[in-house]
This record gives C-alpha cells, sequence and structure tokens, in this order.
C-alpha cells in the first residue's frame, strides 16, 4: 500500500513578503519523490501572495499552500476568524488544526478541534490534525492517554472513515521549538500506538492515514526520522523558515 509522504511548514507569527520571494525562488529546483506533498502554511496576509506566486512560477504541482487556522463556523460574527470559504477562495488545500500552541494559548478544546476538522472536511480542504503531550505528561507516561483523548472526538465528529481525507501530525509539546527532538525510536513508537488506535476502528484507513512528526525537525535529523516505518513526513517549524533548510528536509521524505 502507498502512503503519501507530506512536508509542511509551519511559519507560525513569522515570515514578511520578503521571506514568500525567497520561499519561492528557493524551492524552484527542489527535487521530491513521486509521492511526496509539500505545503507552505505562512500567516494569513500572506496567504494570497504565496499562492499567487508558487502559481507564477509554476511550482503549484509541487507546493501546495495551508492555512494555520480555521473557524469551525461557516461565517458570521467571528471578528479575525478565516473561513473554509474564504480559504477556498484563495486556492488553499489544506489548513492545519489543533496546534499545541492553539489548544494551549488560545483554549481551543479537542471537541472544537473535532468541528474544525469537519468543517475543514466539508469544504474539501485537508486538515493536519495536531496532537502531541507536554513533557509532563511524557514523564507520568500518559502520552497515549493524552493521545487517545485527542483523536477520539475527531472520530466521534466525523467518524474514522473520513480519516481518509486527514492527514495527523503528532508533536510533542515539549519538542516544539525547544531544540529537543525524540529519538528516531521514541517518534516511531509513538507513530506506530496512533495507527494502532486508529486501526482498531479501522484498518484499511489507518494504514493509508499520513502520519507526521514536529518538533525541532532540521535538515540534520530528518532524513533518519522519515526512514521509521510509521512516519510519513513532518510538519517544520523554525527550519521551514530557511529556504535551503527546508529544501532539505522536503527532498528527504519518501512515501511508503
Amino acid at each position: 500500500m502507498t502512503r503519501q509522504a507530506i512536508v509542511a511548514a509551519n511559519w507560525k507569527m513569522n515570515g514578511d513578503s520578503a521571506l514568500v520571494d525567497a520561499m519561492v525562488s528557493g524551492m524552484a529546483d527542489v527535487e521530491l519523490a513521486s509521492n511526496v506533498d509539500v505545503v507552505i502554511c505562512p500567516s494569513s496576509p500572506y496567504l494570497s501572495a504565496l499562492s499567487q506566486k508558487i502559481n507564477s512560477a509554476k511550482l503549484n504541482e509541487a507546493i501546495n499552500v495551508g492555512s494555520q487556522n480555521v473557524n469551525e463556523h461557516d461565517s458570521g460574527a467571528f471578528t479575525g476568524e478565516i473561513s473554509t470559504a474564504m480559504l477556498k477562495d484563495l486556492n488553499i488545500n489544506y489548513v492545519i488544526v489543533g496546534h499545541s500552541e492553539r489548544r494551549s494559548i488560545y483554549k481551543e478544546t479537542s471537541t472544537q478541534v473535532a468541528k474544525k476538522v469537519q468543517a475543514a472536511l466539508n469544504a474539501g480542504l485537508t486538515p493536519i490534525l495536531c496532537i502531541g503531550e507536554s513533557e509532563a505528561e511524557r514523564a507520568t507516561e500518559q502520552t497515549e492517554t493524552v493521545l487517545s483523548a485527542q483523536l477520539q472526538p475527531v472520530i466521534d465528529e466525523v467518524g474514522i472513515e473520513k480519516f481518509s481525507g486527514v492527514v495527523i501530525a503528532y508533536e510533542p509539546v515539549w519538542a516544539i521549538g525547544t531544540g529537543k527532538t525524540a529519538s528516531s525510536a521514541m517518534a516511531q513508537e509513538t507513530h506506530q500506538f496512533i495507527r494502532q488506535f486508529l486501526a482498531q476502528q479501522n484498518e484499511l484507513v489507518a494504514a493509508k492515514v499520513p502520519l507526521l512528526y514536529g518538533g525541532s525537525v532540521n535538515a540534520a535529523n530528518c532524513e533518519e526520522l522519515f526512514a521509521q516505518a510509521d512516519i510519513d513526513g513532518g510538519l517544520i517549524g523554525g527550519a521551514s523558515l530557511k529556504a535551503e533548510q527546508f529544501k532539505v528536509i522536503c527532498s528527504a521524505a519518501k512515501g511508503k
């Protein structure tokens, strides 16, 4: 069974027009395996410019544009929010949902995250569903309990069959932006648990879902991480702000 590999860039609240130009220029000659998708998720003010520049550079078959967030409602009085219709209007294909920073800083619950996943799927967008445990939860051996509690509300909301259109990004909170990275063996063990958790409800769907690792992935460690049996790519933070490093990471991804 062939499983798509995905490398997604999460610029967070970083970047500017110069980075948009530099990234499109720097990725112009990227070499990708045939079953690898690249997704770049800038801050919302740059979604349109990035999409247009990728199209103008004729890179739209190699590089997708994604949003860092979306609202679960179709429209209405939600100042500052972004709807799925707005993203579709800009030809955006992916959206990050449930990132740990949204959960911790903006108090998004797993129930709300599940509704965002449903909204994205209904609009034909591919949600990149983020899950992960804190350092304290890892230390007290609660990782599997936490991940199950983050996944189950989404399964309840959309149904396990719809996960064929979902990407899952496992990001241990303690490794995001800290320079700490889970060992390849530790990351593989957790990704294997996630796939087995999904397989308990549908083995065929579980086998197809791309699982990404996020948490201080860089050009030096990406190849070893991506070589693991259940790791299908990465959700890249700081390293995605440097075109040359991001290109190396993208080139290291291979579908399984």
